[in-house]
């Protein structure tokens, strides 16, 4: 099952198809206004597993992360803890299961996600498609600094362009 868009997609103009495979640099800036990591986080689930000994909480079915308006919905998400500090604090969130992740009108949705909170790196592998107003780029792997908004679609990149012409 693929749930991508909550919203509806842009009419798609142009096609580019990347001959070879490579990386293509994207500004990603899920909504256009900046991250703000210290906002608080809900998750919905249908089901909640924690396993002390390994430091790690399990959210399964229907899982929905909000941090403000940002957006994070997977068949299962794992929240990775590190002790380290002493104080617990979340290192990593790794969802999986048709990972789709939205912020206003920019969607990013793969296969699994990985976000790790220190660097504030979200990582999707796996049929990774990126939409941004008009502008579609697919491929198999995107990195993205949530601070910063700059990443990569690496792998068989292609895009669909929207030229802004009407026919």
């Amino acid at each position: 099952m693929r749930r991508f868009l909550i919203h509806s997609l842009v009419c798609l103009i142009a096609l580019a198809v990347f001959p070879a495979a490579g990386a293509a640099q994207v500004a990603i800036g899920f909504g256009g206004v900046a991250y703000d990591p210290n906002q608080p986080v809900e998750v919905t689930a249908n089901s909640l597993t924690i396993d002390q000994t390994t430091g790690e909480a399990v959210f399964d079915g229907n899982v929905l992360v909000v941090q403000g308006d940002l957006r994070m919905a997977a068949g299962r998400v794992r929240v990775l803890y590190s002790d380290s500090t002493g104080r617990n604090e979340v290192q990593e969130v790794v969802a999986t299961g048709g990972v789709l992740v939205t912020r206003g009108a920019d969607a990013a949705e793969g296969g699994e996600a990985r976000y790790n909170v220190a660097t504030a790196v979200l990582t999707m592998r796996g049929d990774v498609l990126v939409t941004q107003g008009g502008t579609a780029v697919a491929g198999d792997q995107l990195v993205v600094n949530m601070r910063t908004g700059n990443g990569s679609v690496d792998g068989r990149v292609r895009t669909v362009l929207d030229t802004g012409g009407s026919e």
